[in-house]
């Protein structure tokens, strides 16, 4: 079975540099929630960020529109950042790969092995248990 490996840091910064649309998997409203923390950093960092939560689609986190699913999203996405658990995970990666997404995030403490792989095998660039809001400030 191969081992999954994180891109290099040479990657992950060129990876952040070539981002533009992120959509950000388990958005929440809550702002004690890492993932509206996280949303909102991004934001301010000029990224385009596309909250995805199906229980609050519709609705509007940090301004932007809330969308059901990956499948919701009716513009390319560069990256897709995963907050859910470990399990959801694969099931995320499946969807981030049908939209033609170009890399998939994994979260700190979301650990999907071999749905990175398979990312990988589909040409995506996968990234597992780091937090883009600790590497951005670390790499620039």
């Amino acid at each position: 079975m191969p081992q999954f490996e994180n891109p290099s840091e040479q990657n992950i910064k060129a990876l952040l540099e070539t981002t533009k649309t992120i959509a950000l998997v388990g958005a929440s409203p809550k702002a004690e929630r890492p993932s509206n923390r996280v949303m909102k950093f991004l934001l301010d960092r000029g990224y385009h960020v596309i909250p995805v939560n199906p229980g609050q689609a519709g609705g509007q986190i940090h301004g932007q529109t809330v969308v059901a699913t990956l499948a919701d999203i009716a513009e390319p996405v560069d990256m897709v950042d995963i907050f859910r658990n470990s399990e959801d995970a694969p099931g995320v990666i499946d969807e981030a790969i049908a939209i033609g997404a170009k890399a998939v995030w994994m979260q700190l403490g979301v650990l999907a092995p071999d749905a990175a792989i398979k990312a990988q095998k589909h040409g995506m660039t996968a990234v597992m248990d780091r937090c883009p809001a600790i590497e951005i400030p670390r790499l620039f």
